[in-house]
C-alpha cells in the first residue's frame, strides 16, 4: 500500500516545484520540458476541485499541459521550445507550444495567488481568496461574458474544509491530542490547535508559493528576453 503522504496532492505539487525552483536558482541549467510539464500536471486536480467557477481554467490548463508533455518527447528545454516556434513563425498561433506555455504559466500564477490569499485569510469560505486570485491573474485576459460566468460560479466554490478533503488532506486529528509523533514544537507554536490536515496544507501552500515564484519569473524572462511580451 502506498504511503498516504505520497498521495497528497499539495505535497506532490510543492515538492515538484521545489525541484524546478532549484534548477532556476542554480543558474547553470535550462529548464527541461519533461520535469516542467510533469510538475504542472500535479496542479491539474486542484482546478478540478474548485468547481464550476474554474471549469474553464481546468479544461484549458489540462489541455495545454498535455500539449507540453507531448512536446517534451521531441524538445528538450523550454528555451529550445520558444526558439523553435519563433523560427517557425507560429508563436501567437493557436495551439503553438509557446502560446500554451504562457497559458500554463498563467494557471500556475493563479494558484500561487490563490494560496497566498488562503494563507492570509481566516474562515472556511474560499470566495474572497478565489475572487482576488481570478481578478489579479485571469480577469484582465477575459471578456465580459466569461468574467460574469466566473463571478456567478464563485458562489458554488467548495469550502476550505471540502477542498482539503478533495485533495486528500482531511485527517481530523488535532495538535495537542493523542498523536505525539505528528506533533513538533515548531509546528505547534506556529499553528496552535489547527488540525493536522490544515497545518500540513498551509505548509505545502507556503512551499508552493515560495517555489513557484522563481519558476514563474523564469518563464516571464524567457518571453521578455525575446521581446514576445506576456500580456496576450
Amino acid at each position: 500500500m502506498a504511503d498516504l503522504e505520497d498521495e497528497k496532492t499539495l505535497r506532490k505539487i510543492a515538492d515538484a516545484f521545489k525541484e524546478l525552483a532549484a534548477t532556476v536558482n542554480s543558474q547553470t541549467a535550462d529548464m527541461e520540458v519533461t520535469p516542467f510539464s510533469r510538475a504542472c500536471s500535479f496542479v491539474s486536480p486542484l482546478f478540478g476541485c474548485l468547481g464550476i467557477a474554474f471549469k474553464f481554467a481546468e479544461m484549458d490548463y489540462v489541455a495545454k499541459v498535455d500539449d507540453l508533455a507531448k512536446a517534451s518527447k521531441s524538445i528538450a528545454t523550454l528555451n529550445a521550445m520558444l526558439d523553435r516556434d519563433i523560427e517557425d513563425n507560429c508563436v501567437r498561433k493557436a495551439r503553438s507550444h509557446t502560446r500554451n506555455l504562457l497559458r500554463v504559466k498563467r494557471g500556475l500564477d493563479m494558484v500561487r495567488v490563490l494560496f497566498e490569499q488562503i494563507l492570509a485569510t481566516e474562515g472556511n469560505s474560499l470566495k474572497d481568496p478565489a475572487s482576488k486570485a481570478y481578478a489579479q491573474v485571469f480577469a484582465p485576459h477575459h471578456g465580459w461574458a466569461i468574467r460574469k460566468a466566473v463571478s456567478a460560479g464563485m458562489y458554488a466554490l467548495p469550502t476550505r474544509a471540502q477542498l482539503l478533503k478533495k485533495l486528500n488532506e482531511d485527517e481530523c486529528r488535532c495538535f495537542g491530542g493523542r498523536n505525539p509523533k505528528a506533533q513538533t514544537y515548531a509546528t505547534y507554536a506556529t499553528y496552535g490547535r489547527l488540525s493536522i490536515s490544515e497545518a500540513s496544507a498551509r505548509i505545502q501552500m507556503q512551499n508552493y508559493v515560495a517555489a513557484s515564484g522563481p519558476v514563474i519569473m523564469y518563464i516571464d524572462k524567457l518571453f521578455l528576453s525575446r521581446e514576445l511580451g506576456v500580456d496576450w
